[in-house]
Formats: structure tokens, sequence, C-alpha cells
């Protein structure tokens, strides 16, 4: 998934010689939150939820409670963990508490249960590891996620790096509730005695590197605990006896056994497997294996089901890692493991019944059913699924199997029918919002991976799927004729063409008929004139490249340079006059005007807040020349003139991402809504008054992490909202 924005405001937690204790105790997620004051913005309860789509990103972990039946948790890589909802048969999600100030804690590194005290539950987040990302926290339960304490770490955890899908690197020690151990990436072992209220270092055997996996896994087998490392330089698993850690003797070693990448135990067979790759994975891995270790006479047995390396029927080199491993508990001597990274002749299911002696594929007589999530039908091939790292057995019913994709979450009772099991679970990370003024849709979408979805529902999966013809991977540009609102024009990753048009709204596509030679390497944004006759396409790489805006005029046909738009920036559209178009020019703080149908630009305000790409302009509806400009920790500015003179808007001293809705019965000017800081903390606003007072309208339940890529409000809904986030996709609202 994609890097969030970085603020400059966020908090970066340190922690003395373990960690700190936070003494709150914070709330999950509820439907609703009474008024409040919060500074002296006020406060506005309103319903949130998450428009469905179904899953979008990389779900990497998967853990029943071996004593509950239908308890179950799930972790993703940058969009938090969730709680199986048995009655409702829905995902619940646990971690949008958290605030904006600590978005990189909605990585999930690993979960961890207490076998002896089903409503314990332990989370380690973190989602980068980078210096500037800040350090990890783990989270205590003693609800099942419902309430938690936390402690900030003092070390940095990796979610959302290489490495995201290996096994859970957080346990309670069977031994003793009271002493967690939590495996880390680069800084060694840490141990708390206290139920994770604090953490110390723990003696281990292996030294981490800075660029490295460090301990890849930990579990226990009865009384005994292991650990994987990724780090090379000698063994690879480790067992804690006696108080210290060992090398396991005879374990794999070679290319196709050098990094652990998930472990199981069978206690019925007293059997423990892992399953191994030449790297961390999701990406790649051309390698792997899986070995069998009997405990009780520490004999290793090789049991891969298919060794890596051969070709497949159209000569393609079958080159794979092994990724998940769940045993059955209920039938000793039964386990699953997965492959990874197979993408010549697509991931698959191994099931073996004999400890590995034998394995039969899953996917060569898997029926698949994706009736629920639409996108999800890119063809037979493909369909089983991509980036399984995640398995997992219910230990309460031995047909019940799950596995994570890195598009959802997939599942099956009778190891032949199967179906996302996803509902609740929403991962995507959203770049763009449009609402329509008319038309079925109230929202159309521009997501990463996934590209672009016309919301016919808010509360099913949209039925077209992903948009076609072209498909993209992420979407980076999607916009509507403000006059004319059937054409609507998109862009994005593709290895085909990288921008189409639509005449219906966003429900069929068509390719423009031609494309600048950059959009291939570096599709980004476009805008479309208000009455759809000019298009304007922004071109910048994914390593932060820009190359000059091209212009049509011919809806894609033939594009011309425009020398006098900078390169790489944003343009928007006048709403109301098809011969408008602006630019903020991020780099040196200038916005430059056109009137001439985007043919040339002319510098109007300038000194404004520069050297963050991320600063934007949005035009508001039915106006010509009415600007707001969202300059992040800087403020929020507009313009009554088309971009010529900016006055800062004092209501608001930061602004991430600002949009329109229709306007409050009696009101003239159409509602603003902002994610931004009116006082201390940064939230969600309406504003009714063209922004002269804001009313808060998520709560402490409700934020989601990062959300400052775009919000937008329904243009035939006053006080409906639709937020984007980057890893719980689409949230929406209405007041209550």
């Amino acid at each position: 998934m994609y890097e969030p924005l970085r603020s400059p405001r966020r908090r970066t937690v340190l922690a003395g010689a373990g960690a700190v204790a936070a003494a709150a105790v914070l709330p999950t997620a509820s439907t609703a939150v009474a008024a409040e004051a919060v500074g002296t913005a006020s406060v506005q309860a309103h319903r949130w939820r998450t428009a469905s789509i179904g899953g979008t990103g990389f779900v990497t972990g998967v853990l029943f409670h071996p004593r509950v039946k239908g308890l179950a948790y799930a972790r993703t890589d940058i969009g938090g963990a969730y709680r199986w909802e048995r009655r409702t048969s829905r995902w619940v999600p646990l971690l949008d508490h958290i605030g904006w100030d600590d978005w990189n804690l909605t990585g999930v590194e690993a979960m961890a249960v207490d076998p002896a005290h089903p409503d314990r539950l332990f989370l380690a987040l973190g989602t980068y590891s980078q210096p500037w990302a800040g350090t990890g926290a783990v989270l205590r339960s003693e609800d099942r996620g419902a309430t938690w304490a936390r402690t900030d770490l003092n070390v940095r955890l990796g979610a959302n790096e290489d490495g995201r899908g290996t096994g859970e690197r957080l346990l309670v020690d069977p031994r003793d509730s009271d002493t967690l151990w939590l495996g880390t990436r680069h800084d060694g072992l840490l141990k708390s005695t206290d139920r994770g209220a604090t953490w110390a270092p723990a003696d281990f055997p292996a030294t981490p590197s800075a660029s490295g996996q460090g301990i890849t896994f930990l579990a226990s087998a009865e009384r005994v605990l292991y650990a994987g490392w990724g780090d090379g330089g000698g063994a690879n698993l480790y067992q804690y006896t006696d108080g210290s850690w060992q090398a396991v003797p005879g374990q794999p070693s070679g290319d196709a056994a050098r990094i652990p990448i998930r472990i199981a135990y069978d206690i019925g067979a007293r059997d423990l497997y892992v399953t191994y790759a030449n790297a961390p994975g999701p990406s790649g891995q051309t390698t792997g294996s899986v070995h069998r270790l009997n405990t009780v006479t520490g004999a290793w047995t090789e049991v891969t089901p298919v060794t890596p390396g051969g070709t497949t029927a159209d000569g393609s080199a079958d080159a794979f890692g092994y990724g998940g491993v769940a045993v059955d508990a209920r039938r000793p001597g039964t386990v699953v493991v997965s492959t990874n990274n197979r993408w010549a002749d697509v991931d698959t299911l191994f099931r073996s019944t004999d400890r590995g002696r034998t394995w039969v594929s899953l996917k060569d007589t898997a029926v698949l059913d994706v009736t629920e999530t639409p996108f999800l039908n890119w063809g037979e091939k493909a369909k089983f699924g991509w980036w399984i790292q995640a398995v997992g057995i219910d230990p309460y019913d031995s047909r019940h199997i799950v596995y994570g994709t890195g598009a959802t979450l997939f599942s099956t009772c009778d190891l032949v029918h199967w179906a996302p099991q996803i509902r609740g679970l929403e991962e995507s990370a959203v770049n763009f919002l449009l609402s329509p003024p008319t038309g079925k849709a109230h929202l159309l979408s521009g997501l990463g991976d996934i590209g672009v979805m016309y919301h016919d529902s808010l509360t099913s999966s949209p039925s077209l799927g992903m948009a076609t013809n072209p498909v993209f991977g992420t979407a980076t540009g999607l916009a509507q004729a403000a006059l004319k609102p059937s054409y609507t024009v998109r862009t994005g990753a593709s290895s085909g063409r990288n921008g189409a048009s639509s005449t219906d709204g966003g429900r069929t596509w068509t390719p423009f008929a031609a494309q600048p030679e950059i959009a291939s390497a570096a599709p980004g944004p476009i805008a479309v004139g208000a009455d759809g006759a000019t298009l304007l396409w922004s071109f910048v790489h994914w390593d932060g490249t820009k190359y000059p805006a091209h212009r049509s005029t011919d809806g894609g046909a033939t594009w011309t340079e425009v020398s006098s738009f900078p390169k790489g920036a944003v343009p928007v559209a006048d709403p109301a006059d098809p011969t408008r178009f602006y630019v903020y020019d991020t780099d040196t703080g200038t916005v430059s005007a056109s009137t001439d149908s985007g043919a040339t630009f002319t510098a109007g305000a300038t000194g404004l807040p520069s050297g963050d790409s991320q600063f934007r302009i949005a035009a508001a509806p039915g106006r010509s020349g009415d600007l707001w400009l969202s300059a992040k920790w800087n403020g929020l500015y507009r313009s009554q003139d088309g971009g010529a003179t900016f006055t800062k808007v004092t209501s608001a001293w930061a602004s991430y991402a600002l949009g329109f809705g229709k306007a409050a019965p009696g009101a003239r000017y159409p509602a603003l809504y902002l994610v931004g800081s009116t006082e201390t903390i940064t939230a969600v606003y309406r504003s009714d008054d063209t922004g002269a007072t804001w009313t808060r309208i998520n709560d402490d339940a409700h934020q989601w992490g990062w959300t400052g890529a775009a919000v937008t409000g329904d243009p035939r809904i006053h006080g409906r909202v639709y937020l984007s986030t980057n890893g719980r996709g689409v949230q929406y609202a209405d007041p209550q």
C-alpha cells in the first residue's frame, strides 16, 4: 500500500529504557457521539459508515482464538485490525480511534491473544521503521478490542514494509500470561513481565541489521518458544528453553530456506511446520520450501509440496516462495500451506492430511464466487489471489479455511466453494473523491492499487466492479465537467492506455484515442473544462520527476504541450467558465490562471506557502474565480478574483483538504468540508457560513489516522460528507 503524507505536526513518542504505559483507555469506533465542546468549535453528532467495496488491501494476518468458537482477528498493513463478529458475520474495526498525529500506528505489525484469557488482545503497531515515522506502540485490551490501554515504545516497527506478511512477532508466553514477547525488525527482542505495560530488551543470540528483517515471528509449541530470524548470518530458527535462546539443531539451510516466513504447531502430532523463502515477501521471492520438525525426536523432514524453479505450461519460469501455514486443531496431521509471489502459475493453497507426505492444490478444484465483490472478477486465472501469506483454519471447523491476499480475504466451508469473507473490512488508500450533482451514483472514488469505482450503492460493493477499458492500478486523476457532469475523465497507472473518458457519468469508459508519450511512465492528475471541451493533463513520475503538461481540445485524440504550465502541478478547472483553468506551483508559491482554455497561463498571486507538493486549490462550485487554497499547517486561503490575490482564513489554522457540498437550508453558499484544525486537534469540520465558523463532524472514535487526501460533500444532500482515508477506504456520514 501507499505511504501517507507526513505532517510535521505529528507526534513522535519516545520512551525511556523500555517504554511508558499510557494511562488512557481508548474506545473503538461507535456509531455516533453526543455533542461536546472542542476548543471553540461546536460539535454535531454524525453517523459514520464505511462505503462498501470489499477488502481492497493486503490482509497480512489472520488469527483464530484457540478456545473461543467464532472469535477471530485480522490485521492489515496500513488499515488497522479487525475482530470477527460471529453474530452479525462482519468484521469490526478496532483502530478507527487512532488520530491524525498517530497516523503511523494504523499499520499492525503483529497481534496476539491469550489462550487462557479469551478477552485479552494485544496489538503491536507501527507502519514504517524509517526515522521520519516515529516509534511504535503496543495496545492491550481486556475486552476483545472494545477499549484499549496503550504503551508507547522506543523502537520502530514496519507493518507496511517488506516482511509484513510474515508471522506474528508478538506472543503471550504460554507459561505465564503476564509475560509477553515482541520481536522487532532492527532492535532485537523485547520482553514485558506486566502484561505489556512496560517493555525492556531481552537477550537474543543474533544481531539485527539496519536493513534486515530481524525477528520474523514468535510462536510456542506447548511450553517451548520459537523465533524466526530473517537477517542471515547463521541460524534462522531459535528456541527458548531453560531460560535462554538457542539455535534449533538440524534446521534446514540453503537459498530455499533462507528466511523463515511462518510457523504452526500441530499439538496432536507434535509436529512443527515452517515455511521458508529466499526473501521476506510479499514481493521478490523466487524460491522457497516447507519443512516439518518433530518436536519429540528432533528430526527434520522436508515436505515441500512443489519445488519452485520449474516451468509452467506456457514456458514461464515458475518462481515463488512459501508463505502461510496453518494446522487443523481437530485432525492431527492435517496442514495447509500457501505459495506466495507465484505470478506465472498463480498462487494456491496446498493441503495435506498425512503430515505433508502428499498434497492437494485447493485452487485446482476451487469454485470462486465473487458476486458480492464484483471488483475481484479479474478472470479465472487470477481470482484465487496473490500475496497469500496469511492462512487460518478454524479450530472448531476443519473445513472452514481463510486466507488473505493483496486485495481481500477468502473463505471456504467445504474446501471447494470459496468467497470473500470480508464484510466490514475495507483497507483501500483513497486518492480522489467526486460526488456528481446528477445521476444514479452519488460517489466516484479513485483508489490506490484498484483504480476507479462507480458507487451505485454505498452499502454494497460497486456492481460494475473496477472501472475498465482500460483497467488501472492506482488512480492518478479523476475529474468531471461541471456544466456537463455526464462527461468524466480519469487517469492512472496501466500497462496500456493511461487515460479514459466517460459520457455517462463514470459507468462506462473509452480510452483516449492517443496520449502523450510520457503518460505511460508518469501518469498524473487531469482536469476537464466546465463544458467538457478541454482536457489538461499533468505528468509526474513516481520518483517525483516532473514533466510538461499537455492539453487536448478533441477529447484526447491529439495533445499539445503547455509550456507555461508548471511541470507536475495539479490543474484545476473553473466550474462556471469553460475558458478558465488554475494551477498552484507549490515549488514557488505562485498561483497562475488561464483565460484561453488552458493554452497559456499567467502568474497571479505570489508569496504563498511553498515546498510541499500536496498543497491544493479547490474551486467553489457554481462560481467563477472563487478559489480556496489548502496549505496544510500553513493555513487556509481564499481568492475571489481568480487567483490574483488571496486572503488568509483565520478561522482555520491548518487545512489538509477542503471540499464542497449542498448549501444549508437558507444559505446561499455551498457547505464547506475541511480536514484540518480550528483549535488544537486535526479533525473533520463543516462550515455553513463560508468559513466564518466551523462545526466538528467526526469524533474521537472516528479518526482513521491520516485522512488528508480528499473530502467532499454531497451536492444533493446537505450534511452528507465523503472522506478519504489512507487504509480505511471511503468513510461517509450524515448528521444524526
